[in-house]
């Protein structure tokens, strides 16, 4: 429990939303979305960071302490999944009742105001989970929410420009891009497929990591070539996306294991820190870990890192577990944190190790 309280911050900002949110989303350098998840009416808000943390220099001289809410709306139902198209003011959302998609433009015509601007219409009319959405492009949608029903739709005509053909009906647990036109859909049972958007070939299934061990859900992310694979259990195997069916580092995490909600755990690379993940879902903790570490053969191992800012700091009488976290784009050891009880941290962490 000593090693727990040694880590150190370089900056810790904290924010307190009205309800909590389960998605944050990079709309800039310095601005994100977030939205609540309740089964009522939600605020969607953009927020802008506290200016302090971006004055590397003369800190002091920066009063700007706060996060600003720049623009806001109100959205019918729960937002479960958000996705900022690049290149634009827009963002879309997925409610977790259906595969339909919301969209939304943010702010524009001089107005704080975030619009319900059109839908996307899914394959499904009923969803298990909710569409996960990947945004490769301003003008297209990759969404879905089992392996069977992926696709990509142009966002402004609504025209299907391509469907992932599987045998199976695997929920999804993630969908992202790996380059323009190479995606990767991880599914909670560990599945992961490959596909081209620009191929009608049959995409690239490697199995889930039965072999690892047994475990009701996985959690799939990649970057650089890398693929890691999270269990409920806290199984984490690092492979090569070229060979998705050899581990190329295996380990156990230090993480409580009795969460099993397929919205409830991230686990994500760091996008500008070699080697180094970030798990949250789990309690009311992210950790940091260091994966060039592991070896071949599963052993225990210890966070790098452990923000535990969340549960210290609640004024809740619940147990309180983070809902989101999400790495600065470009700032290597910045990341950002929502958890149960409503509140959002924004922290930089001091790795130990390099003192």
């Amino acid at each position: 429990a000593n090693c727990r309280l040694q880590y150190r911050y370089k900056d810790l900002h904290v924010y307190q939303l009205e309800h909590p949110t389960q998605v944050i989303e990079w709309t800039s350098g310095r601005t994100v979305c977030v939205a609540g998840y309740s089964s009522s009416k939600n605020e969607i808000l953009e927020l802008h960071l506290p200016l302090k943390l971006f004055a590397d220099e003369n800190k002091g001289l920066c009063a700007e302490r706060d996060f600003k809410v720049v623009h806001g709306g109100f959205a019918e139902g729960p937002v479960c999944c958000l996705r900022h198209v690049p290149g634009t003011r827009c963002v879309v959302t997925n409610d977790g009742l259906s595969s339909d998609l919301q969209v939304w433009t943010v702010g524009g015509d001089d107005s704080d105001v975030i619009r319900r601007t059109g839908s996307v219409k899914g394959r499904r009319s009923v969803s298990e989970g909710g569409s996960r959405i990947a945004a490769p492009l301003s003008s297209q949608l990759l969404h879905g929410a089992r392996s069977s029903d992926v696709q990509l739709t142009q966002l402004t005509s609504g025209q299907i420009l391509y469907t992932l053909e599987t045998d199976s009906a695997d929920p999804l647990s993630s969908l992202q891009f790996v380059s323009d036109t190479v995606f990767l859909a991880g599914c909670c049972n560990g599945n992961v497929y490959i596909a081209d958007t620009r191929t009608s070939a049959a995409p690239q299934l490697s199995p889930g990591p039965a072999a690892w061990g047994g475990s009701v859900l996985w959690w799939t992310d990649a970057s650089a070539g890398r693929v890691i694979r999270l269990s409920s259990s806290g199984q984490a195997v690092v492979s090569d996306l070229r060979d998705l069916g050899e581990a190329v580092s295996w380990a156990q995490l230090d993480v409580q294991s009795h969460r099993c909600n397929p919205d409830d755990v991230r686990v994500s690379w760091a996008p500008a820190l070699d080697n180094c993940i970030a798990v949250s879902g789990f309690s009311g903790a992210v950790q940091i870990y260091k994966t060039s570490v592991w070896g071949t053969e599963r052993q225990d191992v210890q966070p790098l890192f452990e923000h535990r800012g969340h549960a210290v700091s609640s004024q809740s009488d619940d147990d309180v577990f983070v809902t989101a976290h999400v790495w600065h784009p470009e700032r290597p050891r910045t990341l950002l944190s929502a958890a149960s009880d409503g509140s959002v941290h924004v922290w930089d962490w001091v790795d130990q190790s390099e003192l």
